[in-house]
């Protein structure tokens, strides 16, 4: 009697590394620059806070548990098909309001003077406008992803709606206030709607309206004076260095110590000193200029090009509309605010509360952050199943 041979089932190597595998459809350039700016940050972190805060090394583990439960929701976010998330679009959108109409409640917080937190008890915090990045992003591309019939451009309506959406969820932010997160919402707007081809004179009207608001701002006083402050130190630092230009002026005295090759890590009189506030989160990138020199500064920025880089790279190639304005509004989000990050530092743009991506402390952030890498990550894939 003829017997049967056993079926012998790939071992899980194999099955992870065949050639159809998903994870060998990943961009692993991507993950392996995003990787190595988390790994700059946590010693930046460690750094910057080690003379100071009670208990370093926790906070220093408490950004590894951060980056860690990022990492986890952005593989599970690169599993999922990025089509299937058209579908939930508008459940994530209204989950982000729902927490950012929490923090104007009895529930949220005010940490450095911004009024945008939600506690949550054993030393964590969560703020809700960054998943509002996120879900804005998410209901762009949805409402975006169906041009009008027989054009590619998108329809009237959908464009209306954007902007509702997009006002209703800076309105939020503005609520807190939080110019520097409201800005990267404009931004992720704006990028969406251009990506979508939205008419020009729809681009100009737009642009003048959004000129015309910023005048109201300033004009009619909307703004808190700490932010007045900042713009003023931004035009002039030296009218008071010891006052509003202060954390401008002590920046760029960090950074330019640092030379050509640092001080060294560990080894930054700046940072030790704590003559910069908020090293470890908003001004981060002073720790590398300082410590790490211009060499090291130049890897950092060149590491999120790359991060950029392969976004563009992804949103190009991506063949539904859908994946593509994804793809194309996180590239601008990201640029935006590493751009104003590392430009106030060196004293080309004014202070704003905005983190430096992968590498500021900041739990939320980073969760959002990765998630976003998870859904470029998620559009790779499935653009290479689908060829």
């Amino acid at each position: 009697m003829a017997r049967t041979a056993a079926v012998r089932r790939p071992s899980l190597f194999r099955r992870i590394t065949a050639e159809n595998s998903t994870v060998r459809r990943l961009d692993g350039l991507m993950l392996v620059a995003v990787a190595g700016l988390c790994v700059i940050g946590t010693l930046l972190v460690w750094s910057s806070t080690r003379t100071w805060a009670p208990g370093s090394t926790g906070l220093v583990k408490k950004h590894l548990l951060n980056e860690t439960i990022g990492v986890v929701l952005c593989g599970i976010v690169a599993m999922v098909d990025h089509r299937a998330m058209r579908a939930y679009a508008p459940l994530v959108f209204l989950l982000s309001l729902v927490g950012l109409g929490l923090v104007i409640t009895p529930l949220g917080a005010t940490i450095n003077g911004s009024h945008s937190w939600i506690l949550l008890g054993g030393g964590f915090a969560v703020q809700p406008s960054e998943f509002a990045k996120v879900g804005l992003l998410l209901i762009i591309a949805m409402l975006l992803a169906q041009p009008a019939e027989g054009s590619d451009r998108p329809r009237g309506l959908d464009v209306t709606l954007v902007l509702v959406c997009a006002s209703i969820t800076m309105g939020l932010v503005m609520l807190q206030p939080d110019l520097g997160t409201a800005m990267v919402l404009a931004v992720i707007t704006a990028a969406g709607l251009i990506i979508a081809g939205m008419r020009k004179r729809w681009i100009g009207g737009l642009t003048m309206v959004a000129g015309a608001g910023m005048f109201s701002v300033f004009y009619f006083q909307m703004l808190e004076p700490y932010q007045v402050a900042r713009f003023t130190a931004f035009v002039d630092p030296s009218v008071d260095p010891r006052g509003v230009g202060y954390n401008s002026t002590q920046s760029m005295i960090a950074i330019g110590s640092g030379q050509l090759l640092g001080k060294g890590l560990l080894g930054g009189g700046q940072t030790t000193g704590r003559f910069v506030p908020e090293q470890h989160t908003d001004f981060i990138f002073t720790v590398a200029g300082e410590e790490f020199g211009f060499l090291g500064s130049v890897t950092v920025v060149l590491l999120l090009g790359v991060v950029l880089l392969r976004g563009l790279k992804i949103a190009r190639q991506c063949e539904d509309r859908f994946g593509t304005l994804v793809a194309g509004t996180i590239v601008c989000w990201f640029a935006f605010q590493t751009f104003i990050n590392v430009g106030m530092t060196i004293g080309i743009m004014p202070i704003t509360g905005l983190p430096l991506p992968f590498v500021s402390y900041g739990g939320t952030a980073t969760f959002a952050n990765l998630i976003a890498v998870g859904l470029l990550q998620a559009i790779r894939v499935r653009r290479q199943s689908f060829n």
